[in-house]
């Protein structure tokens, strides 16, 4: 530990990606990318953006994203705010609306960048415990005292809770933002967009990583009403005012504009998630009902640090996390067709 680091630096307990072993005999099946490239729409115009203007900044309010985004969702341009990736989006939430002498409220079970915000951000924070079957126990999130934030469907777990639900949280913290994490929405039932118009504490963040295929290109976006918006508007431009490059800007905004693509290969990923959930019980694993690109499951017999390790030493990487009540669970990304046959054949080899 170095003696020129901070206070701050000093106390921070850093979020642990998944592994990146970028070999091509790997099957990657731990980071929840997909499987499939970006429309082809994607490339086209980022070449055509490399040809233009590389030696001038980009454009620090996105204006032109912005109207496709809220084209696609049936909103206004003010209700559009756009960064580099979901987490930074969350980072900017965590200083945009929540108080260091205020309780904030998540599921301890839930995303781990969450604890890792409030504890470089100093907000107070309360894990709720999941209900015995992994859902989120919706009454323990009313009248929270700083705000609530959850991953809807939730992450690790891959569970989706209904907009019923999400109605009830947000009918009893009217007076605290409420702020639901979509990284894997465009899997599941249905948003919370839907419901913005209704309620001004609501923020919805979503991420182009996931279901259009841009994990590379780090795009994220969050959505609510005006005075929200402004929130994270008022502490990005405080941090950084050109969040996104001009070839992100490019690419985000084709693959918005390509709704056919987009839509075609997410329900590719569903149609195999279905079928792999069914292969997996065959084999006798417990799988968590899945809304997201990936799955959880545990094996009776066969203990879920064996089944990682055994897996990554066959060249399919899966993840495994050490938290109690959940470490005998592997999440397992959803890839293509040829690549969970692949990783059942691994896998019957092993078990």
């Amino acid at each position: 530990m170095s003696k020129f680091w901070s206070k701050t630096a000093k106390q921070c307990v850093p979020y642990v990606p998944g592994e990146q072993i970028n070999q091509s005999d790997i099957i990657k099946l731990n980071t929840n990318e997909n499987p499939y490239p970006p429309s082809p729409n994607v490339i086209e115009e980022i070449k055509k953006e490399t040809d233009r203007r590389l030696n001038l900044y980009p454009s620090p309010t996105a204006d032109s994203l912005k109207e496709e985004i809220a084209s696609f969702y049936q909103l206004s341009k003010k209700n559009v705010f756009v960064g580099n990736g979901s987490d930074e989006i969350l980072a900017f939430t965590f200083m945009a609306f929540f108080d260091n002498d205020k309780r904030i409220r998540y599921p301890a079970i839930s995303y781990s960048f969450y604890p890792v915000y409030s504890k470089l951000f100093n907000i107070p924070a309360e894990e709720i415990p999941l209900n015995d079957d992994f859902s989120i126990p919706v009454k323990d999130f009313f009248h929270a005292e700083g705000g609530v934030i959850f991953p809807n469907p939730n992450a690790p777990t891959s569970i989706y809770l209904g907009l019923d639900s999400v109605k009830e949280i947000l009918d009893n913290n009217p007076d605290q933002i409420v702020i639901v994490d979509e990284a894997y929405v465009d899997f599941a039932e249905a948003s919370a967009v839907s419901l913005i118009d209704s309620y001004e504490n609501l923020l919805v963040i979503q991420t182009m990583s996931k279901s259009r295929s841009l994990a590379g290109l780090r795009v994220g976006l969050a959505l609510g009403q005006p005075e929200l918006i402004e929130g994270l508007v008022r502490i990005k431009d405080s941090f950084n005012s050109y969040t996104l490059d001009r070839l992100a800007l490019a690419g985000a905004e084709a693959a918005i504009k390509d709704e056919a693509y987009f839509k075609a290969t997410t329900e590719k990923i569903i149609q195999t998630r279905e079928w792999t959930i069914t292969e997996m019980k065959k084999r006798g694993f417990t799988v968590l009902p899945s809304q997201a690109n990936f799955i959880f499951a545990k094996h009776p017999e066969q203990e879920a640090g064996h089944l990682y390790s055994s897996l990554k030493e066959k060249g399919v990487l899966v993840r495994h996390f050490s938290k109690k009540s959940i470490d005998n669970y592997i999440r397992i990304t959803i890839g293509t067709d040829d690549q969970m046959q692949l990783f059942f054949d691994t896998l019957d080899s092993i078990i």
